[in-house]
């Protein structure tokens, strides 16, 4: 019964993990309004011909098959974490609905992004809970695996962020942006969450300085990540942890597809890597730090 439930909660991540690749397919392909409504599309259950529509609606009807799954894993195993793993559930549902009425409004779009990737993380954490995992103990190592968590979670919000307001392509160049090494910057109206706005959402959409902004606010945060993590990995390389040369190959791998991703024009399948490997890079540092506490 226990694997039984190991092996189900397993699945339920993985498919978490799915939901947050479909929902980043999603808006690169500016499909996050191919149905106006909510829940319905068009006033219907069942998309009609269109392919945007039908991104979308696939996209909702995995997400709903995920809360409904999570439900049957608190039915399964009733306790605290899992109340908690439907409450969240639940208001990413909403945070679904919100960014449909109200026009891809860009903080909840990072919202519901960011709500994704707590979701796929509590998930990940609850099948760690369940499978026993062998300890870490390396000096130091716990609170740089902290630093680690804190850092790629900024990151992950950064991205998002980045995403929600047009700002991947605002700068066409590499390390400089707009040919500039360190152009002017609007640090203020980048960062107004609420203020910032696009297309029919509430707000107003953001000028160019406000956009390049926010890009190099990405770039800055990837060379910190890079730092923090790479300590991390060679540490536990070091002390020949394999999860350190895990840890540092989806990091090279993931400073690699941002490039790429600027200098290419932010083609699909590079965009759609970086938002695999992101997720990827997250729950490994959980991994780690998890393990960490472990006896």
């Amino acid at each position: 019964m226990y694997n039984r439930l190991q092996n189900f909660t397993l699945f339920v991540a993985g498919l978490a993990f799915f939901v947050v690749i479909l929902g980043a397919y999603t808006r690169l392909k500016d499909a996050g309004l191919g149905c106006p409504d909510w829940p319905g599309c068009y006033g219907k259950l069942i998309a009609p011909p269109d392919e945007k529509a039908w991104i979308e609606m696939i996209h909702r009807y995995v997400a709903s098959s995920l809360g409904l799954l999570i439900v049957m894993l608190a039915i399964w195993r009733f306790n605290l974490v899992s109340m908690l793993l439907v409450a969240l559930v639940i208001f990413q549902g909403l945070l679904g609905m919100w960014t449909v009425t109200l026009g891809l409004y860009p903080v909840v779009v990072m919202g519901h992004l960011l709500g994704g990737f707590a979701l796929l993380t509590s998930l990940w954490l609850y099948y760690l809970k369940l499978k026993p995992q062998p300890g870490i103990n390396i000096p130091s190592i716990k609170e740089w695996a902290w630093l680690g968590l804190i850092v790629t979670a900024i990151q992950v919000a950064l991205g998002g962020w980045t995403s929600a307001n047009y700002a991947a392509l605002v700068c066409a160049d590499f390390p400089s942006c707009q040919g500039n090494i360190w152009p002017h910057m609007d640090v203020i109206n980048a960062f107004d969450l609420t203020g910032a706005g696009i297309f029919d959402s509430p707000g107003t959409p953001l000028e160019n300085t406000a956009r390049v902004t926010i890009q190099m606010a990405h770039r800055i945060g990837a060379a910190i990540t890079l730092f923090v993590l790479g300590i991390v990995g060679f540490k536990l390389i070091k002390h020949r942890v394999a999860l350190g040369l895990l840890l540092i190959s989806l990091l090279l791998i993931q400073i690699g597809l941002g490039i790429t991703n600027v200098l290419a024009a932010l083609p699909l399948p590079i965009s759609l890597m970086h938002n695999l490997v992101a997720a990827l890079l997250l729950l490994t540092i959980v991994t780690i730090l998890y393990r960490t506490y472990a006896k």
